[in-house]
């Protein structure tokens, strides 16, 4: 009788351990946007900081957060980029795993020299993607709905950007999986992203 109830005692503790991994294992519950299984692509052939010719493939392996964005910008640009700096901190060791990439819509102002100097000063793990003209954006830009436009200033170089705000998160084999608006509160962003991190 003993070894009955120790037999049944081992068989009930392995089925709550099977439980709580299956509960584990269940799908992501997103507070941010959830686009998991849109139509949303990232297709583009762009380059890295360091001159090296990047696709999303590039990426495997790492879940990607992407904003585009450009180095004039007065306020919302400067401002994501703190607030991923900040997601990927409260991630800890996991933030290894997120990769930021900073899009430049301004190849006309935005020179490597430059993206070199105004991105890594958020995060030196942040990277940014150039292309020589707004047409070798447009693939990507049409790809995730991205609106890119010019505002015209007070003189031909002094013009602002017009821009979605969003950021796009992709999961380790670059789906797109989440879209963060600007200014969100971190805590939300950062449960989200630890689910993709954890391969919901």
């Amino acid at each position: 009788m003993v070894k009955q109830i120790k037999q049944w005692v081992r068989g009930a503790a392995l089925g709550a351990v099977v439980l709580l991994a299956a509960c584990n294992m269940g799908p992501a519950t997103f507070v941010n946007t959830d686009i998991t299984g849109s139509a949303l692509v990232a297709n583009f052939k762009l380059k890295d900081l360091s001159g090296t010719e990047r696709t999303m493939e590039s990426y495997k392996g790492k879940v990607v957060a992407m904003f585009f964005g450009y180095t004039h910008c007065p306020d919302v640009c400067p401002i994501t980029m703190q607030q991923w700096n900040e997601v990927k901190a409260k991630l800890g060791a996991k933030g290894d795993n997120l990769q930021v990439l900073f899009v430049s819509i301004d190849p006309e102002r935005d020179t490597p020299e430059l993206l070199k100097k105004y991105v890594p000063q958020f995060n030196p793990s942040f990277d940014a993607l150039t292309a020589s003209s707004l047409d070798e954006l447009k693939p990507l830009l049409t790809g995730l709905r991205v609106f890119a436009g010019k505002v015209e200033g007070s003189s031909p170089e002094n013009y602002l950007m017009d821009h979605t705000s969003a950021s796009y998160v992709f999961d380790q084999q670059g789906r797109a999986r989440l879209l963060v608006r600007h200014n969100a509160d971190s805590a939300p962003v950062v449960s989200d992203v630890e689910q993709i991190l954890d391969g919901k």
